[in-house]
Formats: structure tokens, sequence, C-alpha cells
């Protein structure tokens, strides 16, 4: 590794870091699409790998293309540099015939799938057509493994092989050639990731094996498959994906066959056990729900895997087979966004595993004989870690620079009131409040540290009503919950413009007045200081501060407001120096999402839960005098 690195700093690409040129560039890797319109692949420039941003459709390995931009360094350490490119890529010379009837072959299954993402990532790792929701409750349910071909689909294809041709090739040896031939196209069709490099290794010994009509043990055939794909590429060793492929792999040989239980579930509980370690240490939590997952969705595995095989390979047969393949993909795609409901397991402190497992190999006869109390206790400190551990009524999610709030109706059921900036963080705190159902959905104005993330807010829940736009006096009633319509009041004014914060949008924010049984909140959005003066506030118990706690406040306002918490949504180290030291100064008691992470209150007994841990990774909890 150590003298492709340094052949790679040494290379003429390497040397021309920081020039802007046009360069010629060999596609080596199939191109993902990136945010802006771009994608991103791997490619070939003057002799040695690169990494290329730029706008293009899709490209083909083996094809060649012009590109004008410039060469930045690359924390990637299999590249030479990051070239980015502002200008469309020229292509010079096509694909090469076999990459093209890959190509082909490829696009033809996603065009005949485009309603099920899951069966062309299933057959042949192709995840293009997956939205980012799915991708994310696939890998809160441990199911990412399903997509990303490896020794599982290998084993299911050669083992379908192999059936078809005992009816049609009587000579063993044959049978096994001809099936070592199809899955060398295999590789090439589902492109060269690590864990199919691994497998198809790993495959190969085997068939030789049983060539010579010799025991083919996969333990050696795994450690060889290791050692062949580390030589050939030896970055390998470095990539998580590789490890827990190898890990999930060595579960199935060494751990299944000694767990006392069906086949069927010792498998995927022993991959999990090996694979935990490395999952936590890339995601920072631990799903309470993969192994059921796994178990659940076991049975439509090989069955979906063998119909989108052969839709694949015989396109004639794709509109009779590709319906029966949907049915086993949407199970399994049900199974998954159920299984990702459920708040995951946060391991944020190291602590905790470092004492689990070393008492765990300390005290090996102990757990012997008393695991169903060990487990027990596990679940115990595992429960005690879920973010919120009160019974809540408000919440405000961590979403960065930006404002996320979410008010209690019934169990399952909230108002929202703004989306923060991204999908992804106002989803997994909905998924960690257990919102499943948002009879009214408030945003407050058009900027998109309000609005960006509302994909996320409504993916898979079930929204009522998203209110845009409003006006002084309207009235709603959701359960025991009343919102009342302060402002805008409907009429043309001439305000202040704040140093160009978007003043004009900023005063055009709803803003709410909540009544419910155990307390009263006033939510402002960024209402400015003119638009403050012209609400007719009374005292509140809290207060969402306006525009991230900025410095632009009316004082009188805040001070008839007089809350006893005001909350603060802004994000952790921000440019615009949010929250103002003077807006501080307005209030008795703050709690500030940069601080104090997400924030979950129950207004009856005044307790606030923080997402932010303490000691062993517990979440904090504290009562307001």
């Amino acid at each position: 590794m150590s003298i492709r690195q340094v052949s790679l700093q040494t290379s003429q690409i390497h040397k021309l870091i920081g020039k802007t040129l046009t360069l010629k560039f060999k596609v080596i890797s199939d191109p993902k699409l990136i945010k802006s319109g771009k994608i991103s692949l791997l490619a070939k420039a003057k002799g040695v790998p690169v990494r290329v941003i730029g706008y293009g459709e899709e490209i083909l390995p083996s094809a060649e293309f012009l590109a004008t931009g410039k060469l930045l360094v690359s924390n990637e350490p299999r590249v030479a540099a990051l070239f980015v490119s502002w200008q469309k890529f020229k292509v010079i010379k096509p694909a090469n015939s076999w990459q093209q009837q890959l190509g082909d072959i490829r696009s033809g299954l996603r065009e005949v799938s485009k309603s099920t993402p899951l069966i062309p990532g299933m057959v042949l790792g192709d995840t293009s057509l997956q939205s980012p929701e799915f991708t994310d409750a696939m890998r809160r349910a441990g199911l990412t493994h399903l997509t990303a071909v490896s020794g599982a689909n290998f084993a299911i294809v050669s083992a379908f092989l192999l059936w078809v041709l005992q009816f049609f090739v009587s000579s063993l040896r044959l049978r096994l050639f001809i099936t070592a031939l199809f899955l060398i196209a295999f590789i090439g069709l589902v492109r060269p990731s690590p864990s199919v490099l691994r497998a198809a290794a790993m495959a190969a010994v085997v068939i030789v094996a049983k060539s010579q009509r010799q025991r083919s043990d996969s333990l050696p055939s795994l450690g060889f498959a290791i050692a062949i794909v580390v030589v050939a590429d030896p970055w390998q060793a470095r990539d998580p994906g590789f490890a827990l492929s190898v890990l999930a792999t060595a579960g199935l040989l060494l751990i299944a066959p000694k767990l006392r239980m069906p086949k069927f579930l010792a498998e995927p509980i022993a991959a999990s056990l090996l694979c935990a370690p490395i999952i936590v240490a890339l995601s920072g939590y631990l799903s309470i729900t993969a192994i059921f997952a796994n178990v659940m969705a076991a049975p439509f595995v090989a069955p979906l895997t063998i119909l989108g095989f052969i839709a694949t390979i015989f396109p004639f047969t794709a509109p009779l087979l590709i319906p029966i393949a949907k049915i086993f993909a949407e199970l399994i795609t049900k199974i998954a966004f159920s299984a990702a409901a459920p708040p995951v397991i946060h391991l944020k402190s190291a602590l905790l595993m470092v004492i689990v497992v070393f008492l765990g190999i300390l005290c090996r006869e102990l757990i012997r004989k008393y695991w169903i109390f060990l487990l027990a206790l596990l679940l115990a400190l595992t429960y005690l870690q879920r973010w919120p551990n009160n019974d809540w009524q408000i919440s405000n999610c961590d979403v960065g620079q930006g404002d996320a709030l979410v008010l209690k109706v019934a169990p399952h059921s909230a108002i929202v009131i703004d989306t923060g900036p991204e999908p992804k963080l106002i989803d997994n705190c909905l998924k960690s409040l257990s919102i499943t159902h948002i009879p009214l959905l408030i945003l407050t104005h058009a900027h998109h540290d309000h609005v960006g993330g509302l994909e996320g807010a409504i993916a898979n829940r079930r929204v009522d009503q998203i209110l845009t736009s409003a006006k002084r006096g309207e009235i709603y009633r959701v359960g025991e919950l009343f919102v009342q319509i302060l402002w805008p009041d409907g009429r043309d004014h001439s305000f202040t413009d704040n140093g160009g914060e978007g003043s004009a949008v900023n005063n055009q924010s709803i803003t709410t007045l909540v009544t419910a049984p155990d307390y009263t909140l006033l939510a402002t959005g960024d209402l400015e200081p003119d638009a403050q003066r012209e609400i007719a506030v009374r005292k509140i118990d809290f207060l969402k501060v306006a525009h991230h706690g900025s410095k632009f406040q009316d004082q009188r306002f805040n001070e008839i407001a007089a809350p006893t918490i005001a909350i603060i949504s802004v994000g952790q180290g921000n440019r615009y120096g949010h929250p103002a030291p003077e807006t501080l100064k307005l209030y008795s008691k703050v709690i500030r999402t940069d601080i104090s992470g997400a924030i979950a209150i129950d207004p009856k007994q005044m307790s606030i839960s923080s997402s932010k841990v303490g000691i062993f990774g517990l979440p904090v909890i504290w009562r307001v005098a």
C-alpha cells in the first residue's frame, strides 16, 4: 500500500495540483449522482486514478472524455487528486461493446423495475433508483447488505445455475466450468466492489476444489479470498464495506453452526454479532430490530434474486417474472420501514462498549450460566440511553442552523412547526419521537433553514394539513391544542431591513400562540423587531426565540412575554454569531440546541431531556426549579 501511495504522490497528475487545465479521462467506475446535479466517478488520467466531479450524463466504464477543471488535493487515499469541473464532460470515445452490453442490461432492469428500486439493488447492486429515505430505512433496519452484492448473491446464483445445468450437462466439471463463466460475466455486470471481489475469489476456490473432487473448506477459502483481494487492491484493507463483508461471512462460518437454533435464525444473528462493532463505530448507533428484520426478510431474498437474475439475463421473461419479484421486494421494503421506525440505541460513549466487551472476555463462564439476567441488564442499560426519556409534550429537534418544533397531540401524533434545512435530520428526530402522524404542519416562511427538510418530515407519515400562509385571528384546534395565528395581519408594512438577512421574508413569518392544558407556547419563526411590536403578546410559559436568537429582538415584546423557558434553535459554530449575547440577557432560563442537542420538555414536571450524552452515553435529564 505504501509503495502505491508513493507512486500516486510522485505522479505527473499529483504535481499539477492547484492548476486549471483540460484533461483526458478514461472511466473506471460507474458515476454516482451527488448534490446540485453533479456526478462523481473514478477515472484514469495520465495513467493514475483521479476522483472526478462535474456535470455529465451516464458514462459507462472504459469510455473516454475531456473535461476542463481544477486539480485539488484529495483525502481519498486511492487517487492521485480530485478534479472538479464546472462544465459538461465531452465524450470523445464511447465505452467498449462489452461495457455497453452490460450497461444495456443494467439499464433494462432499472427500466422494468422503476417502481421497486430494491430489485436492481438486490440483483445487481444498483442503488441509483433508491431514495435517501429508503436507503436510510434499510440502514436503520440493518438490511443494507441486501443491496451490496456479496457471497450470498454468488451462492444463490451458483446454486441456481448448477441446479439448471444438471438437466442438460452430465459432466460435473463442465457444469462447474459453465457456472464459472457465468460468474465472471456476473462480476462485470454487478461491478467489482469489495464484497463482489471477496465473494468471487471465495467462489473460485470452491469451484476449483469441486472440479478436483476435493473437500472445499469454507474458512481457508475465505482466508484465500481476503488475501487475493488485499494483494490486488491494498486499499480494500481500509474499506469498512470490505470489513463488514468479511465479518458477516466469518460469522456464518464460525458462530452460526454453534448456535443451537434453526439455521434461518442462527445466520442473521451470527452475522449481526460480528458486524455490530463496526456498524456502531460508523453510525454511532445500533438497531435493536436489525436481527428480527433480517430473520423476517431472509425467506424472500433467494426467490427475488433468482427471479431478477433470470429477468436480467433473458429480458423477454421480465414482463412475467418482475411482477412476481415485486411482491417479494415490497414485502422486504415493508419490513425495512417497520424495523426502521423504533428508536435506535445510541452508543456515543466508547467506555460502555469497552466495559461490556472486557467483562464478556473475563467472565465467559458467568455469562454461560446467567446469560438471561445479563441480557436483561444490558437491555436496561440500552433502554436508559433512549431519547427522549421523559413524558414529553414539547420537543425542539436538533437540525443545526434551522427551526423544527414538535408539539405532541397524542401518542405518535404531533404538530410540527418548520422542518429545518435537511430532510434526514428532521426525519431522524421524528423517528426518535415515534411520530407517524402530523395533523398540522406549519411552515413559517420560505427560507431554506425552515422548509428544506420538508421531504424528510412527511416521509412515511400521514400529514393532514400543511399551512404555508395564514392571517391573524385564525384558530386551529388539533386535539386539545389550540393554535392561534398572531401574525401576519394581511396588511402591507414598510419595515426596517436589518442588515440584509432577509428581513422582508422574516417579517412574514407565521407566528403562533399554542394553548395546551399544561402550557402556553409562542413560536415566532424569524420575526424581527418591527413585526414583533405589531403583536399583542401576553405572558407565556415557553418561547421559541425568533431568528435563532439573533440580535434583532424587541425588548418590550420579550419582557411582556416573560417566558419561563426560552428555546433557541441554533447550529453549533454558525457563521452568524447566533445567539447574540444581548439576546441571551433577555431571558431568565435559556435552552439552546447547539449546547443541549435535541430537547424534549415535560411541562407538568418541568423536566427537560437532552440528547447530548453524559457518562456512559446516557442522555441528560434535569428539572427546572
